[in-house]
């Protein structure tokens, strides 16, 4: 069935309270774990339902924005959603606190009670009012992101086709574009700042009406992160500080010399090479073409998984006028189908949507047959799996790139490093703004700059006032609609570069290693997955210093200045 013929149907929020009620009261009374089992697989076929439905909206509207029956839907489901929530904290309290918890954990595994508890610490009947007002901050936001139309070349332009602009060889453009986008965030300053004070003060009270000092811990929980803390996360900071930062100023001197310019400005930073960044040869049709060349061939799973996706219509990867920027991969339960929503923008960006959502797609398509609390891991996880395809397709790269491969491949591995220093800087900057949400817009934006100079010294802003004064993290979506998930990319992007490193002694023992991680699923922790597929964990001392030097041996290796 395709995409398109899915069946949207609003979900009633009294039905589904009466029925999720119904059968959680008849889980409640089981007399055994037996009888607790079969109302939990009831439960699990309402709540699969009602995702969906919520899924399903969500990705028609972000494909249209303009869409009024979906604009509308999206607007109902806004509320929905914090129901859903609230009753999901009522299924994970009677899970934690049900006399046969010991035999069920048995049958479903202990991972399922860890998300539980974390499920009991989020929510309750009292923040509901709060969690609708955050979901509908976060859907103006995107509304906001999506309706920006920048002039530039005698076009009207989004942001994802302003992509192309930013990486031209020709100086002049480059900085015009740049400019342009910046210009669209500075012209909404004042509304993205009340947007984000907004969430700031909102998730505070949330924390406090839970029992928590600030959001931080709330935040975590919401992330379901079971194994690690923020204490742990800071000292991954502190190592991606002293072992990273140090090599990304060594990789963009050398940027500046290859690309022969007196000094980098922030608008140079996209442009890696002087005969001009590596771009896929084709159109949208090819890449999605060669790609299914490409699954056929790196295995019979990623064969059988992508003409799925194809066969189906799981994909809308073309940028156009309303259709909300960026790319992310969900999953409908009801169909055991994952669907990859991207903006095609001419650039290597393409590939890497085809590449890294699809590693998303790939994982859920191989655990899609687990109740809906397992289909997908928490989501530093996820990120491995998305991260390390990127790598395990290299060997196809190739068949988009052509005379350009080479320069790919060499940018992709820089960027690889190069982000680490960014997601710090976001993740740091999160913390201190939930740790002191009385702070103003300025005072935040002081702090962004603050911290800029720690993690990214490398980055000159030249004369934009408005990066110059702090707001360059209002692009950064992650920031608005959910908080704390940045660091993940750092502990994944360490976990991919393991598997990158294993591929070249062992590909096929690194590919099965690999496949063994996405057939898990969300059944194990973040630390029990790594032993699972034979990782080390991003934590251990020495793990980031020896995978960054690996990576920095390679770079080495090629002559850049040739590319």
């Amino acid at each position: 069935m395709n995409f398109s013929q899915y069946k949207y149907q609003r979900p009633s929020e009294e039905d589904y309270k009466q029925q999720c009620n119904s059968c959680l009261k008849n889980f409640e009374q089981a007399s055994s774990a037996n009888e607790q089992s079969k109302w939990l697989q009831k439960l699990d076929q309402i709540r699969s339902h009602a995702f969906t439905m919520y899924s399903i909206c969500s990705a028609r509207h972000s494909i249209d924005t303009q869409d009024a029956f979906y604009k509308e839907e999206q607007d109902y489901m806004n509320t929905f959603i914090a129901v859903y929530y609230i009753f999901e904290s009522k299924l994970s309290a009677a899970l934690c606190n049900t006399p046969y918890k010991e035999e069920l954990i048995h049958t479903t595994g202990e991972q399922r009670f860890r998300l539980a508890q974390t499920q009991v610490n989020t929510t309750s009947e009292e923040i509901i009012p709060l969690l609708q007002q955050e979901n509908k901050l976060i859907n103006d936001y995107h509304q906001l992101i999506a309706s920006a139309k920048i002039s530039l070349e005698g076009k009207e332009l989004t942001l994802s086709e302003l992509i192309p602009f930013e990486q031209s060889p020709d100086r002049s453009i480059r900085k015009k574009a740049s400019q342009a986008r910046f210009e669209f965030y500075a012209q909404h300053e004042e509304t993205f700042d009340s947007l984000f004070d907004e969430l700031v003060q909102l998730r505070t009270s949330m924390a406090k009406q839970l029992g928590y000092k600030n959001f931080v811990e709330l935040g975590y929980n919401r992330m379901k992160r079971t194994d690690y803390d923020a204490d742990r996360v800071a000292k991954y900071r502190k190592q991606i500080e002293d072992n990273v930062v140090p090599l990304v100023t060594k990789l963009y001197e050398k940027q500046r010399k290859r690309t022969d310019i007196e000094k980098l400005k922030y608008y140079d930073l996209p442009y890696r090479f002087k005969s001009g960044n590596a771009t896929p040869k084709g159109s949208s049709q090819w890449i999605i073409n060669n790609g299914m060349k490409m699954y056929e061939e790196l295995s019979e799973e990623t064969h059988e998984f992508f003409n799925f996706m194809k066969q189906n219509q799981l994909m809308d990867l073309e940028s156009k006028p309303g259709k909300q920027q960026g790319g992310y991969c969900t999953f409908f339960p009801n169909y055991k189908a994952p669907f990859i929503f991207a903006n095609f923008s001419d650039t290597s960006d393409d590939i890497y949507v085809l590449t890294h959502e699809a590693g998303h797609a790939f994982q859920c398509y191989m655990s899609r047959h687990y109740n809906m609390d397992y289909i997908v891991p928490t989501y530093e996880a996820c990120e491995i799996h998305s991260m390390s395809m990127e790598f395990f397709t290299w060997p196809w790269m190739e068949l988009f790139f052509k005379e350009d491969t080479n320069k790919y491949k060499y940018a992709h591995l820089t960027g690889a490093i190069t982000v680490l220093t960014h997601i710090a800087l976001v993740d740091e900057f999160q913390h201190i703004i939930y740790e002191k949400p009385e702070l103003t817009p300025q005072e935040r934006k002081d702090v962004w700059r603050e911290l800029e100079q720690k993690y990214t010294p490398h980055v000159d802003y030249d004369d934009n006032s408005f990066l110059l004064s702090g707001g360059y993290w209002h692009k950064i979506g992650h920031i608005y609609f959910s908080p704390f998930y940045y660091i993940d990319y750092a502990l994944a992007q360490v976990c991919a570069l393991q598997f990158w490193k294993k591929m070249q002694e062992d590909r096929e023992s690194a590919w099965e290693d690999y496949v063994n991680l996405c057939k898990q699923g969300g059944r194990k922790s973040f630390l029990e997955l790594l032993d699972v597929a034979n990782l080390t964990s991003p934590f251990e001392d020495g793990c980031l210093e020896n995978i960054v030097k690996e990576a920095e041996a390679y770079l080495d290796s090629i002559d850049d200045q040739a590319l």
